[in-house]
């Protein structure tokens, strides 16, 4: 399949309520990754995350969504949901504030880019890219400056579902550069937010 050019192909919606099915449709019976449904950053520790897969997690993500503000982004091709860019403020992600290689890099206000799902015959075809210049621009909208992700760095090809947090090179294609790295694979990466 060739590379998608997401300025034509591409559209974006933030996860409001009214949207929750192409959300529930996207991610599957298994919540994209066993049980998960977004929840693995926003969950204390790794015990309670256990308790809640499947139907727990699904219950909590769309508590998040009816509440507001939105958790994330859906990339669209026509009418289908075809992926999915979790971003809130870092306070949103209780994972993170117990996370030593991840800790915050300074005092400055970020928000975060945790997680991506995109449907598997999209894959290999831009869509994170897309995802991650669309969330800065939805960032900025929001009063946001800072734009900061969490990618794995790896040197041969993984499956989809462990490399979730979004791969370096994705992220350097999407204007980010790397701030810090405590971990061999796992840098610290920013933009500013906007275009």
């Amino acid at each position: 399949m060739p590379p998608v050019n997401a300025a034509a192909a591409l559209t974006f919606h933030p996860l409001a309520p009214g949207r929750w099915s192409d959300f529930e449709s996207l991610f599957g019976a298994n919540g994209a990754c066993g049980g998960c449904w977004c929840m693995a950053w926003r969950t204390a520790s790794p015990k309670a995350f256990d308790a809640a897969k499947g139907e727990g997690n699904k219950r909590a993500i769309r508590g998040i969504v009816k509440a507001g503000p939105p958790p994330g982004l859906l990339a669209y091709e026509g009418a289908e949901p075809i992926g999915w860019c979790a971003v809130a403020p870092r306070e949103a992600y209780a994972r993170l504030r117990g996370s030593r290689i991840l800790a915050p890099v300074d005092d400055q206000p970020v928000w975060s880019v945790t997680c991506f799902f995109v449907r598997r015959d999209r894959r290999h075809r831009g869509v994170t890219v897309a995802l991650l210049k669309e969330a800065a621009r939805h960032v900025a909208r929001l009063g946001g400056r800072v734009l900061e992700g969490y990618p794995t760095e790896t040197d041969q090809e993984e499956p989809g579902a462990f490399v979730w947090h979004g791969l370096a090179s994705a992220f350097q294609k999407a204007g980010f550069t790397e701030v810090a790295r405590r971990s061999r694979r796992r840098p610290i990466m920013r933009r500013k937010a906007g275009r």
